[in-house]
């Protein structure tokens, strides 16, 4: 295994905390570590264990470990497991968007929030965080894969070893993205129930008036997003069956 600079592990979480908005308590409950283990190591007091940075990593969905050349991007060009994508062919991917997709509570409604994309040039690959979600517990974050072969897009959330996944067309000529998104929903009492939906990505800047959160059939954007949705099968992005 590459040597690790616990000093240079310390500066990437500390970064990750803020751009997360997290506390330190935060990380260290996601981690599965106490608080004293977790700020003794970004102070420098102790060394990170590779127990310790693993944990941190699945709880932040990041690499903080140095990788081997064939595992790495080089600052510009994504891991091959991504996609070995460069920085500069995808760079009309990156910005803010708004999810659209039908309402698990209630299928007449259309569910919204926002997802914005952007290049981590420190770990070289795109990465993508949802944002303004009414349910903010249920907030995402990951990685974006874009290999040549299949030509799609998929915006992946490892939390822990339980996936979450979009799988969307190249954009539309307004740079719009269709697809379908695979996820788990909260059924009775703790149980967790495997979903899937249509879901569709349009550019933030490109709707006058984004509305986020329930959007009922009573909105005013209630029906173009719902064609939004259902562009997504009536134009073959994907397919349902059953």
């Amino acid at each position: 295994m590459a040597e690790i600079d616990a000093m240079q592990v310390a500066q990437l979480v500390r970064e990750e905390i803020a751009r997360r908005r997290l506390s330190r308590q935060q990380l260290a409950d996601q981690a599965k570590i106490s608080l004293s283990t977790l700020e003794k190591a970004l102070a420098g007091k102790r060394p990170f264990t590779l127990a310790t940075i693993i944990r941190i990593e699945e709880a932040l969905n990041c690499t903080l470990r140095p990788q081997n050349d064939m595992m790495a991007g080089n600052g510009e060009l994504a891991p091959f497991y991504l996609g070995s994508y460069s920085h500069e062919g995808i760079k009309w991917i990156e910005g803010r968007y708004l999810t659209i997709r039908p309402s698990f509570s209630n299928p007449d409604e259309i569910f919204t929030y926002v997802i914005d994309i952007r290049w981590n040039a420190a770990m070289s690959y795109l990465e993508f965080a949802e944002k303004k979600r009414v349910d903010a517990n249920f907030q995402q974050s990951g990685r974006v894969s874009m290999p040549n072969l299949s030509g799609h897009i998929y915006l992946v959330t490892n939390d822990n070893g339980q996936y979450r996944l979009m799988v969307l067309g190249r954009p539309t000529i307004q740079g719009s993205m269709l697809g379908i998104l695979t996820t788990l929903q909260v059924g009775q009492g703790t149980q967790l129930v495997p979903v899937a939906s249509p879901v569709a990505l349009v550019k933030y800047d490109q709707l006058e008036e984004p509305a986020i959160g329930q959007v009922r059939s009573s909105s005013p954007q209630h029906s173009e997003y719902r064609a939004m949705v259902d562009g997504v099968s009536n134009k073959d992005y994907a397919r349902f069956y059953g």
